[in-house]
């Protein structure tokens, strides 16, 4: 089987753009949706979409690969990187490198994609690596760059890269094709089309000894970005985690073909959805201003303590929901004061009571769909 890079017409990608036009007309309108929903909420709780939207990038993009990072380390690592906090904090390597990564994507939203900008991308995300030879440029070794599964005499093969001495120029015609595609350049593409093509094609070339999803991933982000001129304000990568199966699937599918219909409409899906929750974020922390404000002198400290705790995990919120149980471990107060306060909140409309006896669950009364605003 030969792979795309091997077919006579590389880098000649074949789409149909009408198959994707209304998925483009919606990411253009969710987006500026989305900046307007930004300009209602306060400093710090524009602040907090920001740093829970590139940590949930950084976390997640990290998790495709299988490396699980510390959240609150890399949040006080994206404050300190955005001026957000002047406090002290310890990072391990890795969480302090894609926090870094994540932080330029955030600053610096039209900056093209160069050939510096990606050595300096993998010097952030290989910070502390000390079992790679190349960083902070091509992979140079004569063996090839294969991606793989499966125990030793039963491997398979799911990709073979291009050989170590053809990236200069594979990567070079990637780079121009980004430039001319951007909006300023002389073929302009649309934003979910562009960054789509541009992830695959640079995990077909995979010019990293390591650390080429998280780099591609970031090519995408940039490439929503660019479109629209500011921060996407969406954690593709938090989709693309919760389909991880199926972006394997597509990505191994299109590395042997030129026609990419079906990678870009899945691709197109998973922007969309990253959106929808960047969103919901959003008008959640809109929501939760209004509660407290309403709220505000009716709460005893129990009640405060909990709904504080119950909006600090964001439209998600608890697990199966909040329980007595939680309640009374969270406060210490006995069965008849956690009755009490619960029911009090429940009547305040702070919570919504569902299930019976021990099945009792709370949940925040919160809306977080375009009627909330």
């Amino acid at each position: 089987m030969a792979w795309n890079w091997e077919l006579e017409a590389w880098p000649g990608f074949e789409w149909h753009p009408e198959h994707l036009r209304a998925k483009e007309q919606a990411f253009i309108e969710n987006a500026a949706i989305a900046v307007g929903a930004m300009r209602h909420l306060e400093r710090n709780d524009r602040e907090e979409v920001v740093i829970e939207l590139l940590s949930s990038d950084a976390l997640s993009t990290s998790a495709i690969e299988g490396e699980v990072l510390d959240r609150d380390s890399v949040q006080s690592s994206l404050r300190k990187q955005l001026g957000m906090s002047a406090t002290a904090f310890r990072s391990r390597p890795a969480e302090a490198g894609i926090a870094e990564m994540m932080a330029d994507l955030y600053r610096h939203p039209l900056n093209p994609i160069t050939e510096a900008r990606l050595f300096e991308w993998h010097r952030m995300v290989m910070n502390g690596r000390r079992d790679i030879a190349d960083i902070g440029t091509y992979r140079r070794h004569d063996e090839p760059m294969q991606i793989v599964s499966g125990a030793f005499g039963r491997v398979r093969v799911h990709f073979e890269a291009p050989p170590s001495d053809r990236l200069a120029v594979e990567m070079g015609r990637l780079l121009e094709w980004l430039e001319r595609t951007s909006p300023e350049g002389s073929e302009p593409l649309a934003a979910l089309t562009r960054a789509g093509i541009a992830h695959l094609w640079f995990e077909s070339i995979h010019p990293f000894e390591d650390g080429n999803g998280r780099i591609g991933r970031a090519i995408a982000e940039s490439a929503l970005a660019r479109a629209i001129s500011t921060p996407t304000f969406s954690a593709l990568s938090k989709s693309l985690l919760r389909h991880r199966k199926d972006y394997y699937a597509m990505l191994e599918a299109a590395s042997s073909t030129l026609v990419i219909d079906g990678w870009l409409l899945w691709f197109a899906d998973r922007a969309l959805e990253a959106q929808k929750s960047a969103d919901e974020l959003v008008r959640f922390l809109i929501e939760k201003t209004r509660l407290m404000d309403r709220l505000r002198g009716a709460l005893n400290e129990r009640q405060e303590k909990v709904l504080l705790r119950m909006l600090a995990e964001g439209p998600e919120g608890f697990t199966g929901g909040l329980s007595a149980g939680n309640y009374a471990t969270m406060t210490g107060a006995p069965p008849s004061t956690v009755t009490r306060d619960l029911s009090d909140l429940v009547e305040m409309g702070a919570l919504l009571r569902t299930g019976e006896r021990k099945a009792t669950r709370y949940r925040l009364k919160i809306a977080t769909d375009a009627k909330a605003t």
